[in-house]
Parts: structure tokens; sequence; C-alpha cells
């Protein structure tokens, strides 16, 4: 009896030493998000939204046995700084998974180094295409895609015959990534963009991207940047004297944007691919709110996103059982096929990570509120 225990222990000890960031007590996932910077408010939205819920299921004994433990590292929104924090993250702390990492360029930049580690990268705060195609096995998307957002925004445009559309795009991965999105379902439609204008990442120089789309007068411009350099364009237009409806993409952060703008915000619109964080009659959201009520927190789209992301994941952890490891994870994910989080629907498949095409377009109100 005492040699079956035994070899059992051994069993169980070497089944966990194989599983890198899972202990008997432990499950350790590692985040690169900008805690610093113009981005950093949505980089912190991501991780405290993610912990509400992570340390919901701690406190109610973890996922068999273990807890949760999210370690989050600053890069700034910088593609060099992520690439060192996700080498640090499964080199030094031995991290199970990456999660909830926040940007395009950063996860491009982070892409070559999960991949060839066959470490998975869940719910990335990002619609980018690179991440979606080619089919990346360790990729699980939980959001839509800036594909399926801009095709709702032009979309909507359209069908109240608005078709002199300019562009606002932040000059990198992030911003290339929505322009495809916005030409993609102008060319359906055959339309063509009618002016451009572009913005370096991390920075609120504006002013030539504000002449290069004045000269159009467009009735609508669409936005793929961040919330402090969007900011600027919209107010810099503004005090041109040019007022088009302006349109972004849920990467802008909505309560980091409408606070910018303060005043200047109402009308603004912005794509949302989780649903409204201030309507308790969706299950998801009256959990969320409950657990955010607790720890004294403010609602918004980007903690919610992160609190999703973060629900998703411990799913998949539940269904991959007690010796938890990368490809029994994987293979969770994967045979989870359609899922309800609670008025949230989620689909993987082995041959789909792409959880999600839900987008909801919002407008931002007075007093920097939203409404649908």
């Amino acid at each position: 009896m005492r040699r079956a225990m035994l070899a059992t222990l051994a069993l169980c000890a070497a089944t966990f030493a194989g599983a890198q960031g899972v202990t008997e007590s432990q499950i350790v996932l590692g985040q690169s998000v900008a805690l610093s910077g113009p981005a950093s408010e949505l980089g912190k939205d991501m991780q405290s939204g993610a912990k509400l819920y992570f340390d919901f299921v701690n406190k109610s004994g973890g996922v068999n046995g273990r807890m949760i433990i999210l370690k989050t590292l600053d890069d700034g929104y910088d593609p060099p700084r992520a690439v060192e924090n996700t080498k640090k993250l499964i080199n030094e702390e031995k991290v199970f998974a990456l999660f909830g990492y926040v940007g395009t360029p950063t996860s491009n930049a982070s892409l070559p180094i999960f991949t060839e580690a066959k470490v998975p990268f869940i719910g990335a705060f990002t619609g980018a295409e690179s991440l979606r195609t080619p089919f990346n096995r360790n990729i699980f998307n939980v959001r839509a895609s800036y594909f399926d957002e801009t095709e709702a925004i032009v979309q909507h445009l359209t069908a109240m015959s608005v078709n002199n559309i300019a562009i606002f795009y932040q000059n990198d991965a992030y911003g290339q990534a929505g322009l495809a999105g916005v030409e993609r379902a102008l060319k359906k439609r055959n339309l063509e963009l009618s002016a451009r204008g572009t913005v370096e990442r991390n920075t609120v120089d504006v002013a030539k991207a504000v002449e290069d789309i004045r000269k159009a007068n467009p009735q609508a411009v669409i936005m793929i940047s961040a919330y402090k350099s969007c900011a600027a364009y919209i107010k810099a237009m503004k005090l041109k004297g040019s007022n088009p409806t302006f349109w972004n993409v849920s990467f802008v952060g909505s309560k980091a944007l409408a606070k910018e703008l303060d005043s200047d915000g109402r009308g603004v619109q912005i794509s949302q691919v989780v649903p409204f964080p201030w309507d308790p009659s969706i299950p998801v959201v009256k959990e969320y709110r409950a657990l955010l009520a607790e720890a004294k927190g403010e609602p918004g789209y980007g903690t919610l996103e992160g609190f999703i992301a973060a629900k998703v994941t411990v799913e998949g952890i539940k269904r991959a059982g007690k010796n938890l490891n990368r490809e029994s994870f994987t293979k969770a994910m994967e045979s989870m096929g359609a899922l309800d989080v609670g008025g949230f629907k989620v689909s993987f498949t082995p041959e789909s990570h792409n959880a999600s095409k839900f987008v909801d377009l919002t407008i931002i109100s007075r007093d920097q509120k939203f409404v649908r």
C-alpha cells in the first residue's frame, strides 16, 4: 500500500514537473501591458479586470485547489520592451501561459517567441488579423477582430448614406490592421477612403493629419489609434472648425478617451467587443458589477474585457482537469465548442481559435457617459 502511494506521488510530481508554471498549489500566468506611458489606462484596465475574476476564483478555492497567479510586467506599449518581458516571463518566471497582452505591435513582436516556446497566448486586447491569420494553435482570441469592428462601423455609416469617409490611424501594426479593415469594408461597397492621416505611436503630434484630412471635408473619420492621440486629433479638428462624426474602434480605451476629451467627447462613437458594462440584465455584467462593487471599482469596457478573458481562461483550465499542462489546456479550449459565459457567447474549435464576432456601437453622451 505504502509503495503504491509513493509511486502515485512520484508520478504526480513528474507530471507537475513537466508542466511549466503549474504546481500543486499554483498556476502562474504572465502578462505584458502598458502600466506607464500614453496607453497606460488600457493596460491597467485589462490587468484589474482580469484580477477581479482571478481573485474571485482564488477566494473560492482556486481551480482544482490551485490558485491563479497573474504576473504583470510593464512594457509602456513599446514592442522591444514587450519582447524582453515575454522572454523573462517564459524563461525566468516560468509561466504556464501568457494572458491579456494589450496592443497589436507588442503582441506581434512577442508572437515568434511564444510560438517557438509553444506557450498559450490567451485573450489579447487586440483585434489584429496577424493574430488570427495564419492559424496559430498557441493563440486564443476571445474578442472580435478589427475586421469585424470596422465592418460594423462602415455598414452603419453607409446605411445612413455617408460615403465620404476618411481615416486617422497610428503609423504601426495596429494602425495598419485597422486601415486594412476599413479599406476591406469600403471595397465591399465599391467605395474608397477620401483621405488619410497618421500619427506616430505614443505621440500626440496630429497637426499634419488634421490638415491632410480636412482638405477632403469628410462626413466621417474612422480612427485607429490610442486615446491620447485620438483625443488630440478630435480637439484639433474642432478648433479648425471641422466637425465630422468621429468613430473609434474598441482599442482606443473608451473611458480614457471620454475622460481625455471631457466636453469635446459628446457625440464621439466607439465600436465595442464586449457587452454594455452598465446593463445588469446581462448575467456576466451583473456578476462583474457585483465583484467590482466589492472592490470599489468603476465599470468600463476595458475592465469588463479583462474579466471576460479571465473567465474564459479559467473555464479552459477547469476543463483540462487535475493533470494540467499546455497540451491538455489547448485541447480543453478546442473542445469548448459554443459556450455562454453569461450573455456573451464564445466558441473555440480545433480549426478556429477566434471565439467571438460580437460588435456593439456606442456613443459618448453628456458627462463622459455612454449610450448605445
